[in-house]
């Protein structure tokens, strides 16, 4: 199973990217919004864990791209310190699968992985 970590905040990518190496997956990272659009226009996700606020492109805007122009579906789990109901809101309006707040654990984020990828 192959999965993309879009997020700018190195110790959670190294957290996040550790414990899904050790899950199994095929791991591949972007540390900004604008490497994550042009990775997920030349490749192929089975689940897709986005930060929200990111330099270059937001991960709303990427979840907008992914769903709307790229018309993926790939499963998104959004993470992020914004916990407010607006932005969660607007996430799942644009196609996110799941919301997860900042700080997480990362046992709970894999069980919220493998049950997107078992559906």
């Amino acid at each position: 199973m192959k999965v993309l970590i879009c997020e700018d905040d190195e110790m959670i990518l190294k957290m996040v990217e550790f414990k899904m190496t050790r899950e199994g997956y095929n791991v591949t990272v972007a540390r900004n919004g604008k490497e994550a659009a042009a990775i997920v226009q030349d490749s192929e996700f089975d689940l897709i864990i986005t930060d929200v606020l990111m330099p270059y492109m937001t991960g709303l805007e990427l979840i907008n791209l992914i769903r709307e122009k790229l018309k993926k579906t790939t499963p998104i789990i959004v993470l992020s310190k914004i916990g407010l109901e607006d932005t969660v809101l607007k996430a799942f309006k644009m196609g996110a699968d799941d919301y997860v707040v900042k700080p997480f654990s990362p046992s709970e984020l894999s069980i919220r992985a493998k049950r997107l990828l078992n559906k």
